[in-house]
């Protein structure tokens, strides 16, 4: 790709709870790049929830596809069909139980071949930022050979006097006033820089193995 076509980015809510905050913390994200990006690049949201991806239920590993096989199922193509769109991925991981949630590592691993290769961002969120979360899925995208940004920004919920937001994110799927604020102030420049990370692997892509 060359460097005067625009990117095509996608910031991809992993969360598929129906109580959930990542729509809004992927819209923040959002807002952040594209007011710092002079239109260098097109971001689109992608909605895992909208997929409706069951644990993988293929007869083929995602390995196969598409030199010896082909999804069977429509869920498996349309999500394939989606990523194959763009040249990046920021995604946006919620941490659960000290650990990554079982709807991120189902959404990474449907895939191969349409990951390979190309920038990935990440961006966490939870009590504790998500640190955990965000290690575990640089581990499993940079097994299926993504390229992860070194800076992974890590969201941390916000105490609303003595009550922490992530108590109305849990239970209503609301975002606190306090945790935005401190997201588009203080954790402003770590998105930022991961984003500039992403653009700079996009310019510079991998060089093509001989076979």
């Amino acid at each position: 790709m060359t460097t005067s076509k625009q990117a095509n980015v996608a910031i991809i809510i992993t969360s598929t709870r129906l109580v959930r905050v990542g729509p809004a913390i992927a819209n923040i994200v959002k807002d952040i790049l594209e007011k710092e990006d002079g239109n260098e690049t097109k971001l689109s949201l992608v909605d895992l929830a909208d997929f409706k991806l069951p644990i993988y239920n293929e007869s083929v590993v995602p390995y196969q596809v598409p030199s010896q096989a082909t999804y069977a199922n429509e869920h498996s193509r349309r999500w394939s069909a989606e990523i194959s769109k763009y040249d990046a991925y920021i995604l946006v991981i919620p941490e659960y139980n000290y650990g990554v949630a079982g709807s991120t590592k189902n959404a990474i691993d449907y895939l191969r071949n349409e990951w390979i290769g190309k920038p990935a961002a990440i961006v966490s969120y939870g009590m504790t930022g998500g640190r955990n979360a965000s290690e575990q899925v640089k581990v499993s995208l940079e097994g299926t050979e993504l390229r992860v940004s070194p800076t992974r920004p890590q969201l941390i919920f916000a105490k609303n006097g003595e009550t922490p937001d992530i108590f109305a994110a849990m239970h209503k799927g609301e975002l606190g006033e306090k945790s935005r604020e401190v997201w588009t102030t203080e954790n402003k420049k770590d998105i930022v820089k991961a984003f500039e990370e992403l653009k700079e692997a996009i310019k510079n892509p991998p060089a093509i193995k001989e076979k």
